[in-house]
């Protein structure tokens, strides 16, 4: 199994900045794929970004530019930096990761970007 625990949310001005952490229960070095999701009210949960073991990256198109995910496989932990906040980035933000054949979810942190 594995735990995910996220933090860094919070509220922030529009243009803000907030860095996401995620700390893994194990190991992470050979797990292959971790990610950021998000899940704003009444909307579907949707990818934010995506992070292989050997660092390669992919984001969802609105944000390219603004958002950078990393992980730390020496620390077991997944961050998400996001920088120019804008409203619709309002949302509770999810880590996610396949092992063993199972999806596991941490459980979310907010975040709240003022106009």
């Amino acid at each position: 199994q594995v735990q995910l625990v996220e933090s860094g949310g919070g509220l922030v001005q529009s243009g803000g900045s907030l860095r996401l952490s995620c700390a893994a229960s194990r190991s992470i070095a050979n797990i292959y794929f971790m990610a950021w999701y998000r899940q704003a009210p009444g909307k579907q949960r949707e990818l934010v970004a995506g992070i292989t073991s050997g660092g390669i990256t992919n984001y969802e198109d609105s944000v390219k530019g603004r958002f950078t995910i990393s992980r730390d496989n020496a620390k077991n932990m997944v961050y998400l930096q996001m920088n120019s906040l804008k409203p619709e980035d309002t949302a509770v933000y999810y880590c996610n990761t396949m092992w063993g054949g199972r999806s596991y979810w941490g459980q979310g942190t907010q975040v709240t970007v003022s106009s």
